[in-house]
């Protein structure tokens, strides 16, 4: 019997083991193209019709673009189950895919990454209160701490920690900050049962801005999210606030933040992701109270192994059952 067909969009570099596994009950198909315009074309001359599955990664948006209604209309009518790995799908219009008939159902990878972006996180958090960046970057150019030295840096211990977004990443978050002594508040639209909150206090979101001391944005990006963070947020905070986002950088306004910290109301940052990723904001670069991540949340050998080994179980669930095992929320009842 012919084996079904699996598109693979981009590479898998760690779980070798699953994915020699898939191979043994799949074939799989790697486009040529390198670019949108020549996915589109490779797409659309039929070269992976019959394609049930995909397994998609972050980087292969180089050559895909963003699965938008354009493209999810351009792909074959078998392609019916997108095994995305990553935990954030934003790049993904699953509404659109949902909407198609037949629909294409999709997958993330909603907890493999939960430590490696709360550790994330945590080292952005330390590093921001304690001021580190600015004594890193002089002692690299022979000037120790600096001349003049900065100003001092705060410790953790009694400080106020408050998570915008309390899913797998916050509440993994709000356990090790807990470790050094900081009071957790947090803010979801709907409150964590009692045994998930881990002893943090559930509040609004206008006291979540009011009483932290510490505020780490969690949450995904939709477009209920975006600039969650902006002006008029950061006027409501207190003033010297630490702001750390590890989620995606759109939830945040970085000129207004840029803006922040120029007045004193942010007393630095800790950034991993940023609103036109590669590039950063200029008023960000150029502030050394601010400590810069290139997009490194999950950059870790054990959490891409895991990450992978979840959206091949995705890939095999769907060659096998005709069913993803872990599909993202919208999707749960297609």
């Amino acid at each position: 019997m012919t084996k079904p067909k699996v598109l693979l969009l981009g590479e898998v570099t760690q779980a070798s083991e699953a994915w020699s596994s898939l191979s043994t009950i799949a074939t799989i198909i790697t486009p040529t193209s390198k670019d949108r315009a020549s996915f589109l074309s490779e797409t659309r001359s039929g070269a992976f019709d019959g394609c049930i599955a995909s397994y998609r990664t972050f980087p292969s948006f180089s050559m895909t673009g963003p699965l938008d209604s354009d493209l999810i209309s351009a792909l074959p009518s078998s392609l019916t189950f997108l095994a995305h790995c990553g935990a954030g799908y934003d790049q993904i219009d699953v509404a659109a895919c949902a909407s198609r008939d037949p629909p294409l159902r999709v997958s993330n990878v909603p907890a493999a990454v939960d430590d490696s972006t709360a550790d994330t996180a945590a080292f952005l958090i330390l590093g921001a209160l304690r001021n580190f960046n600015t004594s890193m970057l002089a002692a690299r150019k022979g000037e120790w701490r600096g001349r003049p030295e900065p100003k001092l840096g705060h410790d953790p211990q009694g400080k106020v920690l408050g998570i915008l977004g309390m899913g797998g990443i916050g509440r993994n978050l709000a356990r090790k900050m807990r470790a050094f002594g900081m009071e957790v508040v947090y803010h979801n639209r709907n409150r964590l049962p009692k045994e998930e909150e881990g002893g943090a206090d559930w509040v609004s979101f206008e006291e979540l801005l009011g009483k932290s001391d510490v505020l780490s944005l969690n949450l995904p990006l939709n477009k209920h999210t975006r600039h969650i963070i902006s002006t008029a947020e950061f006027e409501k905070m207190k003033r010297g606030v630490v702001i750390v986002n590890t989620a995606r950088g759109p939830v945040m306004d970085e000129a207004a933040l840029v803006e922040a910290l120029k007045s004193g109301k942010v007393y630095s940052a800790g950034l991993d992701v940023y609103e036109e990723e590669p590039k950063i904001h200029p008023g960000l670069v150029e502030n050394p109270n601010v400590v810069l991540l290139p997009h490194m949340g999950t950059w870790s050998v054990e959490t891409l192994k895991k990450m992978e080994e979840v959206a091949i179980a995705n890939v095999r669930s769907a060659v096998e059952k005709g069913k993803l095992e872990t599909p993202v929320p919208e999707h749960k009842d297609l």
